[in-house]
């Protein structure tokens, strides 16, 4: 099959930018990412420089091939990563858009690659539990329950790839934010800073130029991890807790 490719092309961060079209030939079982390798291939052939984009392990569990393709983060296929999707969901001759996020906090660093260490940040800032070292414990000397079990390991599926930022139209990072709250907030070991922790987190949030939450919901309906929108109400209620404690 035959595609139209257009690109968002930025040399650097203060660089301007542009879209420039493609012309690629793939089959329909192809994936996304290895058709971007197919183009970076001729380019190089051509001499011309290749596309820079960001992937890894391209089994849809590191989160870096964060694309933003035909208006979707990481393209039209729900709950997948953009190295999940394949060429079979477009039609023979499309054109497809290919930009980097669409975020203040993910400063573009060249072509389709961002900087998201404003994730790493937050996630520093108290995504972390602390207890005595020591022995192990044994498996089960903590009672957890299953649903509050099989709830926070949910929230903690999180890859932390940015989707829910770029999707979001104030470029809010509560949905990343809440579920790595609520990972620990769910459990016995996360109680100890559980308020330090949400006051932290969300500060950092703030200071880091996200946006406002506005429950829209965009943000959970383009998670490839399907991370649910109720992690925002329990980051909600976790950080009025802490504050009323103050």
């Amino acid at each position: 099959m035959n595609v139209k490719l257009k690109i968002w092309r930025q040399a650097g961060p203060k660089e301007k930018g542009g879209f420039v079209t493609y012309d690629v030939e793939t089959t329909e079982d192809t994936s996304f990412l290895e058709t971007l390798d197919i183009l970076n291939e001729s380019l190089v052939e051509k001499g011309e420089e290749p596309v820079a984009f960001d992937h890894d392990c391209r089994e849809g569990i590191c989160g870096m091939c964060s694309l933003y393709v035909n208006g979707h983060p990481h393209g039209p296929a729900t709950g997948a990563t953009t190295c999940q999707l394949y060429m079979r969901r477009f039609a023979e001759g499309e054109t497809i858009t290919v930009e980097p996020w669409r975020s203040a906090a993910f400063p573009v660093i060249k072509d389709l690659i961002v900087d998201r260490n404003a994730f790493d940040k937050i996630q520093q800032a108290g995504g972390y539990v602390s207890f005595n070292c020591g022995g192990a414990q044994d498996a089960n000397a903590v009672p957890i329950s299953k649903v509050a079990a099989d709830e926070a390991m949910d929230s903690a599926s999180c890859i932390g790839c940015g989707a829910c930022v770029a999707a979001c139209k104030n470029g809010s990072a509560m949905l990343f934010v809440s579920a790595k709250v609520s990972q620990f907030a769910l459990l016995p070991q996360g109680k100890v800073e559980a308020a330090a922790r949400a006051k932290a987190m969300v500060a950092k949030m703030d200071e880091l130029g996200f946006g406002n939450c506005t429950n829209t919901g965009a943000c959970a309906a383009e998670c490839p991890k399907n991370i649910k929108l109720s992690n925002i109400a329990r980051l909600n209620r976790e950080f009025l807790c802490a504050k009323i404690k103050d």
